[in-house]
């Protein structure tokens, strides 16, 4: 782990930004992953190549974990390595939406320590490095103040409001979605929202970068059963996700079923 670690993935994540809108307005050659995981297009791989290029050669003692690489678990033997998700929202990306992310993490020893999402057709650039603040195009972040989750903006996908998932059946705060995990993250940050939930496990390479985010942001970032978040675990996924300011994210803990988590 170096210091200049969020200098090193703010420049490899522009350069990606870069490499991906090489792709925009083309048709993209894209087919669907094994076992249902989901498309892929020939720009996810050109963005994976250019942040593999550029970050191992910079830091050639880092493990390496994304998307679109074979994992061989060589990861597990370093304390510290990159998360990478190429495009976060790759769906999107194919429909020629703007709401689509780039997102490149450094964890040490199971916490992240830099990070960065990149929305390159939105402009927007969150950064943040561990007890150094979260900001957004350099402006600092601060997650609201919320307390009433019946009043919250929530994003979540419609599973989530399954009233198998709450003590007292389906909520009512208001519920948004955006295609983009990361994304989801950095607005709940910047405290457009108040929470982000995700109840499904989830790839480490969605969440990774946007965790730091919030938590930086003053916010709170836990599995779906309020315990931390750990990173480059055997398997690389998360029991789900509860992303909210310090204030909502008990409420929200307090609001689910026993069985919930």
């Amino acid at each position: 782990m170096q210091d200049n670690d969020l200098a090193l993935i703010t420049d490899a994540i522009r350069l990606a930004g870069r490499v991906a809108t090489g792709f925009v307005g083309k048709d993209a050659q894209s087919w669907d992953k094994p076992g249902n995981a989901g498309p892929v297009t020939e720009a996810d791989l050109a963005v994976n190549t250019a942040l593999e290029r550029t970050l191992r050669s910079a830091r050639p003692d880092y493990g390496w974990l994304s998307e679109e690489s074979e994992d061989s678990g060589a990861r597990l033997q370093q304390d510290t390595l990159f998360i990478i998700d190429p495009i976060d929202g790759t769906r999107s990306f194919v429909e020629g939406s703007r709401t689509w992310a780039h997102s490149v993490a450094v964890a040490h020893r199971g916490e992240i320590t830099a990070a960065a999402v990149y929305l390159p057709l939105r402009d927007k650039l969150y950064t943040a490095a561990r007890g150094g603040g979260a900001f957004c195009n350099g402006v600092p972040l601060s997650t609201s103040n919320g307390t009433d989750l019946n009043a919250a903006e929530v994003l979540a996908t419609k599973p989530v409001m399954e009233p198998r998932h709450w003590a007292d059946g389906e909520p009512g705060f208001h519920r948004s979605h955006r295609p983009s995990l990361a994304y989801r993250l950095g607005l709940v940050a910047e405290a457009r929202f108040d929470a982000m939930l995700t109840f499904r496990p989830s790839w480490e390479w969605d969440i990774a970068a946007g965790a730091l985010i919030v938590s930086e942001a003053g916010g709170i970032c836990t599995d779906k059963s309020g315990a931390p978040l750990r990173f480059n675990n055997v398997r690389p996924q998360l029991n789900g996700v509860i992303a909210a300011g310090q204030h909502l994210h008990p409420e929200v803990l307090a609001a689910l079923a026993p069985d919930a988590s």
